[in-house]
Order: C-alpha cells, then sequence, then structure tokens
C-alpha cells in the first residue's frame, strides 16, 4: 500500500531521516479537530514508513490562546495548530472573511471552495504577513454551521434579533453582524458562557448545534434556535513554515496528503454528530426553525453593511473578500453544471 503513497528508494531515503511533528488542538477529544488529528497522525506516520512522527496535544499544554499558540508557530516550537478565524484575527484579521454571513449557501459549496486557490491565496497572505514563518496548510470545519440561538423567543427576522443579548468573540466582525441585525453584541469567555445564559447578562449566542448540545446550553435556557446557516465554521490549520520547509520534498507530499485527509475527515464529523445533537435540542423541547428562502433573504439584506465595514476596516479586507466571492462563484457554477448532468 505505501508503494502508492512512495516509491521504494523514496522510503528507504526518508526512514534514514526523522521528523517530529508537535500539533496541537485547544478542545478536547469529543472535538471535530481531535478527529481530524487522530486521521492526519495515523496518515502522515503510515504513509511516511515511520520517518514522520505526529504528537497530540490536545488542550492547554502548549499554549492557550490563538496569539500565544501562533507565537509558538512562528518561533517553532509548535508545529501544528488549528484556529477559529476570532483566534487568528488579531495576528491576520483578513481570516474573518470566514464569519462574513450567508456568502456560502451549504457545505458543497463550503468544501469546494475551502478545496481550492482560495486557501492558497489566503496561504500567501499568511507567509508574507509573517515573514514566512506561518504557513496555512488547510481550512477544515469545527462544529458545522453558526446559527442563532436564544433564550427568548423564535427569531424568523431580523425584526425578531431587535434588543437581543447576543453573546460574541471579541473579534470586532461578529460583534459588527449583531448590530447589523439590530441586537446587542456582548462578549462573553466561554467559560463563562452557561451562567449568563442562566442569569440573563446575555439571552443569545452563534454557535453550531454540537457545541450548544455539548455544553448543555438548553439546561441554561436556550430553547430557541433558528437555522439561518450565517456562517460556516471554519478551522484554519497552521504549521511552521520552517518544520514543513526543513523536510525533503516526499515527505512534504506525505503531510500535504495528511492535511487532505484530516480535512476531510472534518467535513465530515459535525455532519454525523449533529444528527444526534439536532435531536436531543427537539426531544428537551427546543423550538428548532428553519427560515423560508424568503425569510434568509431578509437576513442577508440585513447583514449587508457588515461587507462595508470589513471593506473598510480590516487590513487586506477588500483582496480577501473579492478572493472568496470569486470562489464561491466558481464553486456554484461547477455545482450547477453538475446538477444539470446529473438531474437530467
Amino acid at each position: 500500500m505505501l508503494g502508492a503513497v512512495l516509491s521504494g528508494s523514496a522510503i528507504t531515503a526518508a526512514s534514514a531521516q526523522e521528523f517530529t511533528l508537535r500539533a496541537t488542538a485547544n478542545s478536547n477529544e469529543n472535538d471535530e479537530d481531535y478527529d481530524g488529528l487522530v486521521v492526519f497522525k495515523n496518515y502522515v506516520e503510515s504513509a511516511s514508513n515511520g520517518a514522520i512522527e505526529v504528537e497530540l496535544f490536545i488542550g492547554t499544554q502548549l499554549c492557550s490562546t490563538g496569539a500565544e499558540c501562533l507565537q509558538g508557530v512562528s518561533e517553532g516550537a509548535i508545529d501544528i495548530y488549528i484556529s477559529t478565524s476570532g483566534g487568528a484575527a488579531n495576528i491576520f484579521p483578513y481570516v474573518q472573511v470566514l464569519d462574513l454571513p450567508y456568502l456560502m449557501s451549504d457545505d458543497r459549496v463550503a468544501e469546494h471552495v475551502l478545496s481550492g486557490d482560495f486557501v492558497r491565496t489566503m496561504r500567501d497572505m499568511a507567509l508574507e504577513d509573517s515573514g514566512d514563518t506561518i504557513r496555512l496548510m488547510t481550512i477544515g470545519n469545527t462544529g458545522g454551521w453558526r446559527n442563532f440561538a436564544n433564550t427568548q423567543r423564535r427569531v424568523a427576522s431580523p425584526e425578531d434579533m431587535e434588543g437581543l443579548k447576543i453573546r460574541t468573540v471579541v473579534a470586532d466582525l461578529p460583534q459588527e453582524l449583531v448590530r447589523a441585525l439590530g441586537a446587542s453584541p456582548t462578549p462573553i469567555p466561554w467559560p463563562e458562557l452557561f451562567t449568563s445564559f442562566q442569569t440573563g447578562v446575555v439571552e443569545g449566542s452563534k454557535n453550531g448545534i454540537t457545541d450548544i448540545m455539548g455544553m448543555r446550553f438548553p439546561d441554561a435556557g436556550l430553547q430557541y434556535l433558528t437555522l439561518d446557516g450565517h456562517a460556516y465554521m471554519g478551522a484554519l490549520w497552521f504549521m511552521s513554515n520552517e518544520s514543513f520547509m526543513a523536510m525533503p520534498e516526499d515527505m512534504r507530499r506525505v503531510v500535504v496528503d495528511g492535511f487532505y485527509a484530516l480535512q476531510q475527515a472534518t467535513f465530515a464529523s459535525p455532519k454525523r454528530k449533529s444528527i444526534e445533537a439536532y435531536e436531543a435540542f427537539v426531544e428537551g423541547g427546543g423550538d428548532l426553525y428553519v427560515p423560508t428562502p424568503e425569510e434568509k433573504a431578509a437576513f442577508a439584506e440585513a447583514a449587508e453593511p457588515v461587507y462595508t465595514w470589513f471593506e473598510e476596516n480590516v487590513d487586506r479586507g477588500p483582496e480577501i473578500l473579492e478572493a472568496l466571492r470569486t470562489a464561491v462563484s466558481e464553486a456554484e457554477e461547477e455545482l450547477n453544471a453538475g446538477y444539470e448532468a446529473d438531474l437530467n
């Protein structure tokens, strides 16, 4: 099997060397990030015939914040790190483009976009801005899609958001989105969110269903969930460029293929986990609402000011937004051509 990946001479040459990759995810073993790392580790160690060892550090053993972890990647103390866009925004503000609402309509579009040249464009930007120290390897998924959930009422239109106190991360873009929809953004640390729902400090959030159920937020009163799917929960997988380029080309190929396997695992994992999570939400008395196409269009229209804010306030924002819009347009065109062929 390995011969299909590496030639016999390449295996012999590679096996004479040893590479150790220290990979960290600030999550837990129930998370999609961990699923992806397990697949990555298995593939890379097998396909390199043991020349590459992958050590997994789950939680905050190596670092605890996005800025700290990315600094570790830049300095070479950490080889691989997975970040949300919010976690990387202080260093690469343009990665917040992944949080712009309603640009990618479904999994097929998002997965097509994140498997193509858009990621290479963002990689080049990150390498340039980090002095060739931080390399974006791939973008996967961590939790499905962000949807609005709250403790007060069903939300079927932007007007229903009026006045709700919605928890956001500290990053600017999510707060701008909440304001555009008429609600009040309230940054709250993740560990404090359950209690904040109970006490009314916040009345809603923008999370994926697996996070909502994993944190037992319905027990704190979060009983209304609107599947507006405003953002695909992208996971940015960064690697020390020095560590990557120190490998011979055949080993770099193994690592690139390993990240492809990781990406596919993270695309699939939330789909499976969300089935049980949605069922549990409804069985617990939760109100699950799917907006009509017209209602979803109203949300998108209300969110238009966020795009202007992004282009005017985010460094290199116009450049990356144009790249994303182009990639989405090309993905939709290709997928529509496929539908035309498959349905007729």
